[in-house]
């Protein structure tokens, strides 16, 4: 059997310890401060570890954690996630486009919908994605699914005031 990790780091008592566990707010790193405490009192590690709810070697690698970074390094670490997939250049000509709206002969739409710009996203960055995230994409660019009611893009705007001029009132 080999030795066991020894907690090197003597910043904290068992004690202190204890009340650092008391003032946390992250669950599993007050488990650890207490499995630690515990292994400073000399209690034997596969029974701190149990009182814990933990492994022997869990308690062994987070023994190590606090050697090197202390109280902190106990805390639960949120994992990145995973890497986008347009960068933040892409991600700003995808703002841009949106908000200066389709060209109706080029684009043939008269407005973005999340199919449209899906395809327009394949199309300019080599992107396939679901149109769910494309919705997701203009969230998070601070955009909204709310559209202006679409206007025909060769109406005349003088045409339908003289006509309103016109028209018997109903």
């Amino acid at each position: 059997m080999g030795l066991a990790v020894a907690v090197t780091r003597t910043d904290f008592t068992p004690a202190e310890l204890r009340t650092a566990s008391r003032a946390s707010g992250d669950a599993a790193q007050v488990r650890r401060l207490l499995a630690i405490a515990l292994v400073l009192d000399g209690i034997s590690r596969s029974q701190a570890a149990a009182q814990t709810g933990m492994d022997r070697q869990t308690l062994c690698d987070w023994v190590h954690r606090y050697n090197e970074a202390g109280i902190e390094g106990l805390r639960s670490r949120s994992s990145p996630g995973r890497a986008s997939l347009l960068t933040a250049e892409q991600r700003d000509e995808l703002r841009a486009l949106v908000v200066a709206g389709p060209d109706p002969e080029r684009d043939t739409v008269v407005r973005w919908r999340c199919v449209a710009l899906r395809e327009e996203v394949a199309r300019r960055f080599c992107v396939e994605v679901h149109e769910s995230t494309v919705g997701k994409w203009l969230h998070q660019l601070g955009l909204t699914r709310l559209q202006p009611r679409p206007f025909h893009p060769k109406k005349d705007a003088a045409a339908q005031e003289a006509y309103k001029k016109t028209s018997p009132p109903c």
